[in-house]
């Protein structure tokens, strides 16, 4: 039997045939309201009915049904309703390493490594038509494992094709500030310090705070919360469970995960592992 959730509530989809890709659809988003967050791999989404407010670094903007929003990797970005408008959506999550290939394939990409996309929002309606017509393969039950590959492969080729990517331009930063990035990454789950990152970098407190939210779009603590909630995410995707995910990626215990977590991601825990 089928359980029917409240039209507010995410639906997620995953396939452990396609481990390169996730989904995810909201029908009525007037209650979803994300932090400011990144994720550690590409995203991509179309927005299906309605609309929003849409940030992506420092751009901000409405949009509405028929937009596509584009975000590379840890790039900072959040779509909101806008004064309890309804409107709905469709995402995929992909693996840098598996979209990065496909780039190398067609000659985007050297060696095969994930070329970042220069725009952040396209209207361009036949990239929209395949992104609607992908997630609807993806949850077809009656369509084999092959036929979604294709499917994915030849939605990805379009959007390379359509949107040809360049390489994100960045300001310089000083080598300390991707020290302080490598350092909360391997350390995230630990109960990590100001001092500690700092130290590990090299830079003083303000310093580091300053340009490190320049830099990244977030303050070395936000950075660090955001890193455990993609830790939690992979374990979730495995089945552990909530306490257990909790405590390992370094929460102060489960209530505070689930605030956490819904606040990145507006969805909980279970019904993201569920």
């Amino acid at each position: 039997m089928t359980t029917l959730l409240p039209s507010d509530q995410p639906r997620f989809w995953r396939d452990d045939a396609l481990p390169f890709i996730e989904a995810r659809s909201v029908e009525d988003g007037r209650k979803v309201c994300y932090a400011a967050h990144s994720h550690a791999f590409f995203s991509i989404g179309a927005v299906t009915a309605g609309s929003c407010t849409y940030f992506n670094g420092n751009a901000r903007e409405p949009i509405e049904a028929g937009c596509v929003v584009l975000m590379n990797p840890q790039a900072v970005h959040a779509c909101n309703p806008i004064d309890g408008q309804p409107w709905s959506y469709l995402m995929f999550y992909v693996d840098a390493a598996w979209l990065g290939a496909l780039q190398g394939e067609l000659g985007a990409s050297a060696e095969g490594a994930f070329a970042p996309f220069a725009p952040i929002l396209s209207r361009d309606p036949a990239l929209f038509a395949a992104l609607t017509a992908l997630h609807a393969t993806l949850l077809d039950e009656q369509a084999d494992t092959s036929h979604k590959q294709g499917a994915i492969v030849e939605c990805f080729g379009l959007l390379q094709c359509t949107l040809a990517p360049r390489p994100a331009a960045m300001d310089e930063e000083p080598a300390q500030l991707e020290r302080a990035a490598q350092f909360i990454d391997a350390h995230c789950t630990e109960a990590l310090t100001l001092e500690a990152i700092c130290a590990a970098a090299g830079l003083s407190p303000s310093y580091l705070i300053r340009r490190f939210k320049r830099r990244y779009g977030m303050t070395p603590h936000a950075y660090l919360l955001n890193r455990r909630i993609q830790r939690s995410q992979q374990w979730l995707r495995q089945g552990r469970g909530l306490a257990e995910v909790a405590l390992d990626a370094g929460f102060a215990d489960q209530a505070h995960f689930q605030r956490s977590f819904k606040r990145h991601l507006a969805a909980t825990p279970g019904q993201y592992r569920d």
